[in-house]
């Protein structure tokens, strides 16, 4: 049963609402590739939909820092001297993940992810001089977001998972990762409920104002 401190308590998994938990949803991926996730401080505050957050609840091979310049980051400078790293960020020397397999070295790979809008993230970039070093991975897809309940700056813009998934399909074309297709089929599955469950909240909500609005005595 939900009381009311199941709403008022959060969840220290993916963030949200006791009641609005998401955490039988993930599928918990294991990846040779780690994946790095530089969350802006914005989104960190984006409790409830935060599709960073989600990515790195399902990949076990990952790590999630929250910050805007992550220059002196001696976690993330490790990395990057550790790994054959990559940022996905689209620019005209980036390898095209759709059709070129990337050129690694002895180094394991990582790839990094930023979590916030266009126009932070340009900022992220700018300012943290150890992630302009990084060399730039970009794909190219026919699909478009889930992300309903969300404007999106354009139609073929994705979220930070729904990228994360593409990016993990052309990881497994190109034999770069072994994951099984049932956990990529339901790696979305916690940001889809997590849509669902915000999309009939919304619902509630103008139902309620209408019979509000209606009849002021009116129960319900």
């Amino acid at each position: 049963m939900k009381t009311y401190d199941n709403y008022r308590e959060k969840c220290y998994e993916c963030f949200r609402p006791k009641s609005s938990c998401m955490c039988e949803h993930f599928e918990h991926i294991q990846t040779q590739t780690k994946f790095v996730i530089l969350m802006h401080p914005k989104e960190f505050k984006k409790v409830k939909n935060n599709t960073g957050r989600f990515t790195h609840k399902s990949l076990n091979n990952s790590e999630l820092f929250i910050g805007i310049d992550f220059s002196d980051h001696k976690r993330i400078n490790e990395i990057i001297n550790s790994h054959d790293s990559y940022i996905l960020f689209p620019s005209l020397n980036a390898v095209n993940l759709t059709n070129e397999k990337p050129i690694l070295s002895s180094k394991p790979l990582a790839i990094f992810l930023i979590d916030s809008t266009w126009a932070c993230s340009r900022k992220m970039f700018t300012l943290s001089t150890n992630l302009n070093s990084l060399k730039h991975m970009s794909f190219v897809t026919k699909k478009t977001s889930a992300y309903e309940i969300k404007e999106q700056p354009h139609e073929n813009y994705l979220s930070t998972i729904e990228s994360t998934l593409v990016v993990l399909e052309l990881l497994k074309k190109h034999d770069m990762e072994n994951i099984k297709e049932k956990e990529l089929s339901g790696f979305l599955n916690p940001f889809l409920k997590m849509v669902e469950y915000q999309k009939k909240l919304i619902e509630n909500s103008k139902t309620h104002n209408v019979r509000f609005i209606k009849g002021r005595k009116t129960e319900y």
